[in-house]
This record gives structure tokens, C-alpha cells and sequence, in this order.
């Protein structure tokens, strides 16, 4: 009787073995990738078919927000995101203490400044409210744009702020809110600066409907994300490949007609 149930246990941690093992080689296969929906998701879908061709399944998660991929990124749900730029990515590992790195940058969102209610910025008039993003890299980049237009004087510094407008002729009031809201309060502001990524998903054309727009030197390109132990594995670098391939690059030309810009 002690025999046999040496045996079962036996062949009950054989099973149990082999499950983990085709589990772990299933999951070597399969990438998880959190994406911003416009375009980043849509990129992603384009190489899905070279990453089958390599044998690779990948799962495409949308967010709405610049805060949970790289939770999900950290926390290993998710095996990249595609969503951010290198700023804002060194930001976060200085603020949350994350290991995140990342492989190659992909192409840049210019920012832009939009408004229902005017046309150039001559009609920014005395007092004017102007929404941007409220995280410290992408609002540096806003208020950057605005000073480089004319409409205020920063002091220097990387990630400057509000607090840091040393010139304001025009009193213009700076409204700082969740980058995912600024297309939705177009209405109640005089403008925003918005970034690509959400502007296209309200159907705003940046080369078209932009008043103002960043220049195509920008440093902000956004980057395929990974954790620095994650880094070289196989699925990371055919990832990688796909994305910088000469079908991803296509694809950005021909469907955002330079509102988006391939980095490599």
C-alpha cells in the first residue's frame, strides 16, 4: 500500500512537471503588449502576421491612461508597453522605483495646440485659459511649445512647470489636466495642447487642425518599453524587429500622413 502511493505521488509530480513546463513554453510564445489605442494599438496589429510567421502570439491591451501600463509593466502582467517616450519613462523609474528600460524608439507624436474657438493665435486674447497635460514631462513639453510660439517666457531646465513661467503678456491661465481629458474640455477652454496620440482618437487632425504644432526634431519619440530583466529575450527582440520593420514604417506613412513620424 506505501508502495503504491509512492508510486502515485510519484507520477502525480511528473504530470504536475510537465504542465509547467508546456505552460512555460506556451507562455514564450505569447507577448503582452499595453498600448495606447490611437495609433499605438494600431501599429501593433499591423505586426501581428510577422509575429505568427515567427510563431509568436500577440496580445494587444489597450489603456486610456499614461499610468497603468507601466504598473502593469512593472508588475510583470504585461511583457512591454508602447504608449511613451523616454522622459516620461525615466520620470516614472525616478518617482516609482521601476527597473524599465527600453529597446528602440518608434515614431514621434508631434504635440500640438488646438481649439474650437480659434483659428491662429493672434485671437488668444488677455486672460485666455489653456488646458495642457498635468505629468511633469508631457506639461514641460506644453509649456514649451506655448513659449516657443511667443505666448509665454520659461525659465531654463529639462522638466520646468507652471511655477516656472517667468513671462506671461497675455495672463494666460494654465489648466492642468489628465492628458486622456484635454480633447473632451475643448469646449470650455480657449485651447489645449494635446497629445497626438489623444487628439487623433477625438478625430483631430494634427497637420490639419492644429494651430501650432511641435517640429519634427523633437526628442520625444515614444519607445517600446520592457523591464531590464526581460530585455533580451527572444520574444522582446522579434518584437522589436517587427515594429522597426520596413512594414511598420510603411504603414505609419501611408495611414498618418506625416501627423506621425516613424524614428527609425
Amino acid at each position: 500500500m506505501k508502495l503504491k502511493r509512492i508510486i502515485t505521488l510519484a507520477l502525480a509530480t511528473v504530470v504536475a512537471t510537465s504542465a509547467v513546463g508546456c505552460s512555460s513554453n506556451k507562455d514564450d510564445k505569447k507577448i503582452v503588449v499595453g498600448a495606447s489605442a490611437t495609433p499605438h494599438a494600431e501599429i501593433l496589429e499591423v505586426i501581428k502576421p510577422q509575429l505568427e510567421k515567427e510563431g509568436y502570439e500577440l496580445e494587444i491591451k489597450v489603456f486610456d491612461d499614461y499610468v497603468l501600463p507601466n504598473t502593469g509593466l512593472n508588475e510583470g502582467s504585461l511583457d512591454a508597453n508602447y504608449f511613451q517616450h523616454v522622459p516620461y519613462l525615466e520620470e516614472t523609474n525616478k518617482e516609482k522605483g521601476y527597473k524599465l528600460t527600453y529597446t528602440a524608439k518608434i515614431h514621434l507624436e508631434p504635440m500640438g495646440l488646438y481649439s474650437k474657438k480659434i483659428k491662429n493665435l493672434n485671437e488668444i486674447k488677455e486672460g485666455a485659459t489653456i488646458a495642457i497635460p498635468n505629468d511633469a514631462t508631457n506639461g514641460a513639453r506644453a509649456l514649451k511649445l506655448l513659449a516657443q510660439n511667443g505666448l509665454i517666457e520659461l525659465k531654463e531646465g529639462e522638466l520646468v512647470g507652471v511655477k516656472d513661467i517667468k513671462s506671461n503678456p497675455k495672463n494666460i491661465k494654465v489648466k492642468e489636466l489628465n492628458a486622456e481629458q484635454l480633447p473632451s474640455v475643448l469646449p470650455d477652454v480657449d485651447a489645449a495642447v494635446i497629445n497626438t496620440n489623444y487628439a487623433l482618437s477625438a478625430k483631430l487632425n494634427p497637420t490639419k487642425d492644429a494651430i501650432v504644432i511641435e517640429s519634427k526634431d523633437s526628442p520625444y519619440s515614444n519607445i517600446l518599453a520592457v523591464r531590464e530583466d526581460n530585455r533580451d529575450d527572444e520574444k522582446i527582440k522579434a518584437l522589436t524587429k517587427a515594429l522597426t520593420s520596413e512594414e511598420a514604417k510603411t504603414f505609419i506613412n501611408e495611414k498618418y500622413k506625416g501627423s506621425i513620424i516613424p524614428s527609425f
